[in-house]
């Protein structure tokens, strides 16, 4: 993915880009757990999804995308509906529940898909652009974002 610009140089940016790895890394479970758990296994992968997903999401909305918004309005709110339509299908598989609709898992897969689109957009797209026109104070503001959110996965030793 990522790796020619130089933006995973940044510790938010390859927290983010890790966050993505482990997303991707669980949506390749899915199609197994299916077979061997049905939708309850598929649930649970969406939850694993989900508590990667948290964090990563406020981390990006709360810090990353408005100091990108002034300068690329309409790709961010694009950004922001993709996340919407993501977590509505993720949601129906919050506190543990197995969605009762029969057509879930499919409307799941179809959500991966974006997901994995999604996930594209932002590392070919938004870490470059946000390396190039991000100030030190916007970088710090991102940081804080990140202290106050939190994340799935352990940072990486200095």
């Amino acid at each position: 993915m990522c790796e020619y610009c130089g933006c995973q140089s940044l510790a938010s940016i390859d927290e983010l880009t890790r966050e993505h790895d482990e997303v991707v890394r669980l949506i390749s479970h899915l199609l197994p757990a299916h077979q061997e758990g049905g939708v309850a296994g598929m649930a649970e992968v969406a939850q694993e999804i989900v508590a990667v997903l948290g964090p990563h999401t406020r981390v990006e909305e709360h810090g990353l995308f408005p100091a990108l918004a002034g300068d690329f309005p309409d790709q961010i709110a694009v950004l922001e509906a993709e996340h919407r339509r993501i977590e509505s299908v993720l949601d129906e598989a919050a506190d543990g529940a197995t969605p009762s609709d029969p057509a879930w898992p499919q409307r799941l897969m179809e959500a991966m898909a974006l997901l994995r689109d999604h996930i594209l957009k932002e590392q070919d797209g938004v870490f470059p652009a946000a390396l190039a026109n991000l100030s030190t104070e916007e970088w710090e503001a991102v940081e804080a974002v990140r202290t106050e959110a939190g994340g799935a996965l352990s940072r990486p030793a200095a």
